[in-house]
């Protein structure tokens, strides 16, 4: 047993003979309701009018210190810290030697006057207190100079208590959550929820975990994507949904993918594209004024301009830009793979025109996308859900949004041509049969469906995660899920 564990075991051993002196003295360490009628953060900002007033808070002993008959604490809630002082001659007897034996984590319920001390710090001069919650494991003394990082994502719970940044951080990605239902609910858009265990998983290109349903004895997908029951109530006649929920993917886990994440999915019948570009454009410029109060927001050192109109690139442009490579002259498949390599890309021998492109973008322009920039006008190949140009039937009326490197929302005018999509189906099973595991399999449901007449529609999907990073100046996703996929430590 290492030095660090030796003390951190001998300080749990004093706090669970406290527990036990506790129990003995009639004092319950787990106590029950306690009805506060204030908070830290409002007596600091109503401080004028709560001056002398007797008040009731709760929350957990972060620091204390003792002068003689005297004594500080300070204790924080979800609002704030605020300072206490405990007075022997001012408690119930016994309770200053209780006051004395408090260890840092406690959770106390407190009555006291709001008063400011001769330095000038705002406190309560505590009458009474009660155990509410004991705390058994000490709390570190420098969370931040741990060397195992992760642990402030395995231990959430003791990473909220002690870096009140990161509550900070879930406090802000609620409100963009609820800011972007305030939008769509304004604009007459319903609220819905679709399966996440799916028989067929599709709405995206990617690998699905797999379960087993018993009563049932059938294979069941954990949903990738929400899309294709999403279109099938544009069928049925609700015109404008969206869904907030989670999807799964059983890919890498980086700074930018966790295989459990959030997305918004919405669908509006009669629209298209350039709706969703308009749509999307506003949507996160109106949260990020709402959440920030302002529409910059530095993230890792840069300043983001969320101010619309923000740029808009087809996909050849912005690739003829970034490595001179003009798309537009090349037409056949084999004159593709040559170009690409010629850039230094190793490229799939069988690939098309259109996975050359996008492989293309991928590598030579992504990175260099870090203000908002629409990106549109993707292959047909890569796009299996998306409507063909009209006036380029091997492109189709789809974009995607960067922010700083990250695709952040993925938008296209739905095809809904039962045909077509047959054909789009057809494809993606012999690339899955040719052993990409990513690939659409066939969904004969969705096609019925389709086949009863699906109206022209615009969708999107923003990587909600991805958005809160950006707006919160966070590096990693496993900054703002609350608990993070990790891997199983021995």
């Amino acid at each position: 047993m290492s030095e660090q564990e030796l003390t951190t075991s001998e300080l749990k051993q004093v706090r669970l003979d406290k527990l036990s002196e506790l129990r003995e003295s009639g004092i319950d360490p787990f106590g029950s309701r306690f009805e506060r009628d204030c908070q830290a953060g409002i007596i600091h900002a109503d401080f004028d009018n709560l001056e002398g007033t007797t008040v009731k808070i709760a929350g957990r002993i972060m620091s204390k210190r003792r002068h003689g008959k005297a004594g500080f604490a300070n204790l924080q809630d979800l609002s704030g810290d605020i300072q206490l002082y405990f007075r022997k001659d001012d408690l119930a007897e016994g309770q200053y030697e209780l006051f004395k034996k408090l260890d840092l984590g406690d959770i106390l319920g407190v009555e006291g006057t709001v008063f400011r001390t001769q330095k000038g710090e705002i406190s309560v001069h505590v009458h009474d207190f009660a155990f509410l919650s004991k705390s058994l494991n000490p709390l570190p003394e420098k969370w931040h100079g741990l060397k195992d990082v992760e642990l402030r994502y395995r231990q959430r719970y003791v990473d909220l208590i002690v870096n009140p940044s990161v509550r900070q951080v879930f406090i802000k990605r609620s409100q963009i959550i609820k800011e972007l239902r305030n939008y769509l609910d304004e604009r007459g858009f319903l609220e819905v929820e679709t399966p996440m265990m799916q028989p067929i998983p599709g709405g995206a290109t990617a690998r699905p975990f797999i379960t087993h349903h018993n009563a049932l004895d059938m294979k069941l997908y954990l949903r990738v994507a929400p899309e294709l029951y999403l279109k099938r109530l544009l069928v049925g006649g609700l015109e404008k949904v969206y869904e907030i929920n989670r999807n799964f993917r059983n890919e890498g886990i980086s700074t930018k993918h966790n295989p459990e994440f959030t997305m918004l999915e919405l669908y509006h019948a009669f629209a298209d594209f350039q709706v969703m570009m308009d749509l999307t454009e506003d949507l996160i410029s109106s949260v990020a004024l709402k959440v920030n109060g302002s529409m910059q927001a530095e993230f890792e050192g840069r300043l983001l301009d969320f101010a619309p109109p923000w740029p808009r690139v087809t996909m050849l442009d912005a690739i003829a830009e970034h490595t001179g490579v003009d798309f537009r002259t090349i037409k056949s498949d084999q004159a593709a793979r040559k170009a690409a390599e010629g850039l230094g890309l190793e490229v799939n021998p069988e690939g098309s025109r259109g996975d050359i492109i996008n492989d293309v973008f991928e590598e030579f322009v992504e990175d260099k996308l870090i203000q908002p920039t629409f990106i549109y006008g993707h292959p047909v190949e890569v796009s299996p859900l998306a409507k063909r140009n009209s006036d380029d039937p091997q492109f189709t009326d789809r974009f995607e949004l960067f922010i700083m490197q990250r695709e952040i929302a993925n938008a296209f005018s739905e095809l809904n041509d039962p045909l077509d999509q047959r054909q789009r189906f057809l494809k993606q099973v012999e690339r899955r049969e040719g052993g990409d595991p990513e690939a659409h399999m066939m969904d004969e449901d969705y096609l019925n469906a389709l086949e009863y007449g699906m109206p022209p529609a615009g969708g999107l999907g923003i990587g909600i995660d991805r958005l809160v990073m950006l707006m919160t100046n966070s590096p990693s996703i496993r900054d703002v899920i609350l608990f993070p996929t990790l891997r199983k430590r021995d």
